[in-house]
């Protein structure tokens, strides 16, 4: 097995709670899978938020299903910035004292005082590829990306280990526009 990893770029998106998917989409309403995501049990739905900050909206955000505990928006930072939200980078479901918004669908609104996150630059591995690769669980790694023209060594990636993982590197919109990231990219965890 080679020691590379698909890159894929995860786009804005948002997480629900059942409570607060019924409140935007109605009682007893259940997420509708519109296509399978890289990560086992991780789908994109049909339904569709916007995302409200001071300044300005995000019309036509995605949802990922299934539900979650607690509610949680992931942006780019520029997108965090255009609509006026003040969005720390952060691990999936750290959201203590992250940013907050508005969130309105076709039945109604929310408002989470906190939930708002730029989603730290991380890969998902199992255990076998966590050792294949020399890594654990929260190890912080520089990975290399070629590209044409702009390839470079994102540093700061958290790796996650979970059984129920499949091998991916997830970065955000900004990060794969600044490598001109193409259709298939591929990672490797470099020593400095």
């Amino acid at each position: 097995m080679a020691k590379n990893f698909i890159v894929e770029t995860s786009a804005r998106h948002i997480h629900v709670s059942q409570e607060h998917l019924e409140i935007l989409f109605g009682k007893g309403h259940e997420l509708t899978k519109k296509k399978d995501l890289s990560q086992p049990g991780q789908y994109a739905c049909e339904e569709r938020v916007t995302i409200v900050g001071p300044k300005k909206e995000l019309a036509g955000v995605s949802i990922l299903g299934p539900v979650r505990p607690e509610t949680q928006v992931e942006l780019s930072a520029t997108d965090a910035r255009s609509i006026g939200i003040a969005a720390p980078i952060r691990e999936s479901g750290d959201v203590a004292g992250s940013g907050a918004c508005k969130v309105i669908g076709p039945c109604g609104e929310i408002e989470i005082a906190q939930g708002v996150i730029v989603a730290k630059r991380h890969i998902h591995l199992t255990p076998a590829d966590a050792e294949e690769l020399g890594v654990k669980d929260k190890d912080v790694v520089w990975v290399k990306v070629d590209t044409d023209g702009r390839s470079t060594i994102f540093g700061d990636v958290v790796c996650r280990v979970n059984a129920n993982f499949a091998r991916a590197m997830h970065i955000d919109t900004d990060e794969s526009n600044a490598v001109a990231a193409p259709r298939e990219l591929y990672g490797e965890i470099i020593e400095l």
